[in-house]
């Protein structure tokens, strides 16, 4: 299912409301190119270091590269900091996925590396998609990124998610990442943040992220 196809369910849904407010937001975009620059600055001075640890762990490429489905159901490219080892993605049927409902979750998943258990406890790998962000693709606060065939499995009111661009942080990756499996939860909090979005609660949250990575809660 590619884009076009994929805007076509979306535009094709009953529950298709006007633009969501954050999405034309001002600030917000000049909040999300801030922290991108910082972030993306940030990256530049890990990149080095966590590719020598991933060689020494995993030899193989330093990104893990996902199509994935943002605003309005358009797909697009992010990068992570490969945390699993070389060929994860055709060993995935051997791993039991503990979640309900469209996501995959599996805490003790063996296809994560050593250097990579750390990255991801430490968010570090998600740096990388704060060029994401800084195109427009992806916002700092948003919902979570869901691939395509995750989006090709939705029910009619799960497209309400993809109504706000896909964020680096949000309501279930502060408040429901370490203990929420069940997709039907996501969908709630995702449309509780659309409705209670604001600026404020934005750096609310990402306040709350911060704490969050420092503290390597809820990570995984």
């Amino acid at each position: 299912m590619n884009s076009l196809t994929l805007q076509h369910h979306y535009s094709a849904n009953p529950y298709r409301q006007t633009t969501h407010p954050s999405v034309t937001s001002k600030t917000k975009r000049l909040i999300d190119i801030l922290g991108a620059l910082i972030g993306l600055a940030i990256t530049a001075i890990v990149a080095i270091p966590i590719a020598i640890f991933i060689q020494l762990d995993n030899p193989g490429p330093l990104f893990y590269t996902q199509v994935r489905c943002g605003f309005l159901g358009k797909t697009f490219r992010i990068r992570k900091f490969r945390s699993m080892i070389v060929g994860a993605e055709k060993l995935k049927h051997l791993v039991k996925n503990e979640a309900q409902g469209n996501m995959f979750k599996n805490e003790s998943d063996p296809r994560i590396t050593n250097i990579g258990r750390f990255l991801r406890s430490s968010s570090l790998d998600e740096l990388p998609q704060f060029w994401n962000v800084l195109k427009g693709e992806m916002s700092l606060v948003g919902t979570r990124p869901p691939t395509v065939d995750e989006v090709q499995l939705y029910q009619t009111h799960h497209w309400r998610r993809l109504e706000v661009k896909p964020g680096i942080t949000g309501e279930w990756q502060v408040n429901g990442r370490s203990h929420v499996k069940d997709f039907e939860e996501v969908v709630r909090m995702d449309l509780k943040y659309q409705q209670k979005w604001s600026i404020a609660y934005d750096l609310q949250l990402i306040w709350k992220t911060l704490w969050v990575v420092l503290n390597k809660s809820g990570a995984c």
